[in-house]
């Protein structure tokens, strides 16, 4: 991915770790919902499935979505979410 989205910025934040699945991608969607075109979501997720499924999800979808370490927690991750607004 090339110059990703400004993580400065968010216009929501999801905290959604353990969080099952599918509740988690459920969750992700109706947030996105909220935003407009080009606006910026982060969603903190656990590690492995979650984080696949969700990212598989978001980008079948439309949106791009780039994958970080947590911050603050090791063996979960930070989607940036950056809303296609459809």
């Amino acid at each position: 991915m090339t110059a990703g989205p400004d993580p400065s910025a968010p216009a929501a934040q999801l905290d959604l770790r353990g969080t099952p699945c599918p509740l988690n991608f459920i969750r992700t969607k109706l947030a996105l919902e909220r935003l407009g075109s080009g606006e910026l979501l982060w969603v903190d997720l656990d590690r492995g499935e979650p984080q696949q499924l969700v990212s598989e999800g978001l980008i079948s979808a439309g949106h791009r979505v780039e994958c970080r370490a947590h911050p603050h927690q090791e063996g979960a991750v930070r989607l940036l979410v950056l809303c296609h607004g459809g």
